[in-house]
């Protein structure tokens, strides 16, 4: 990323989309909240929202307030994280069946008609591929960048390849930020010294390379991360332990692509 771009989303509140956020949103969120910037995230991902459960909020629903006489949606705060996903608003027993239309509408709405006050990131996870909702977001909300999470194997890397690509069209131009490899490889919880690679080798890395963007590292495939989003309890949190070290470095190289050199 250029010198110029990480200065400019440096500077003001920046909104960045994550493709295939999944058990990756909680800590990634947290750990920038750990940092002490103001972060918001909007769960876009209108046909499988997670975000309530990984945030440990089912069944929250948020509050209507007024400012300056409009009424506005009050983002729902976990973790020092500012949150609104369709699952606040919907039953969790009953699959969200919308078309395009209806869906890009309430997702527009977490933008446009919530008061997120003053933020310096905000976070859109969107479900991994390239369809109506990633289209809808492109074309209403000015997004300053985005983050691709693939995992390794070849029929994941592939709908990678085309996110990258669809953010790349001349009538789209957000700027990749870089590729996170999640379930990068398996450590049994009975052998954490151990290491099975299991969905393939440096497959989001090779991928990084071949489309010269930025590979912001690995995340392993382990117990305690899918514990830790079940529970709504961030593996960032998690001490000195292996899951929180990955994603420190994740973290340590996507404020670089950012223009943060936080310590």
């Amino acid at each position: 990323m250029s010198k110029q771009l990480a200065k400019k989303i440096s500077n003001k509140s920046a909104k960045i989309a994550v493709v295939g956020l999944g058990y990756v949103g909680l800590p990634l969120a947290v750990s920038f909240a750990k940092k002490g910037f103001k972060v918001g995230v909007v769960d876009a991902d209108i046909y499988g929202p997670s975000m309530p459960t990984m945030f440990d909020l089912v069944g929250e629903r948020p509050n209507m307030i007024e400012i300056d006489g409009v009424s506005k949606i009050e983002p729902i705060e976990s973790h020092g994280v500012k949150i609104l996903s369709i699952g606040f608003f919907t039953d969790k027993e009953n699959a969200v069946v919308w078309r395009g239309p209806m869906a890009s509408k309430a997702l527009i709405q977490m933008f446009n008609d919530a008061h997120w006050d003053k933020l310096d990131y905000l976070f859109v996870d969107l479900p991994p591929g390239t369809g109506d909702i990633h289209l809808s977001l492109i074309q209403s909300i000015p997004l300053d960048g985005v983050v691709i999470v693939s995992t390794p194997q070849e029929v994941a890397l592939a709908d990678a390849r085309k996110g990258v690509g669809m953010f790349r069209l001349e009538s789209v131009q957000v700027p990749v930020l870089g590729i996170i490899e999640n379930m990068a490889y398996f450590v049994p919880p009975d052998a954490p010294e151990k290491r099975y690679d299991i969905f393939g080798t440096d497959g989001a890395k090779r991928l990084a390379d071949a489309l010269d963007v930025p590979f912001l590292g690995e995340l392993p495939l382990m117990q305690t991360i899918r514990e830790a989003g079940d529970a709504g309890r961030p593996a960032m949190l998690q001490g000195d332990s292996l899951a929180a070290a990955a994603f420190r470095l994740v973290l340590s190289n996507l404020l670089k692509q950012l223009g943060k050199n936080v310590e």
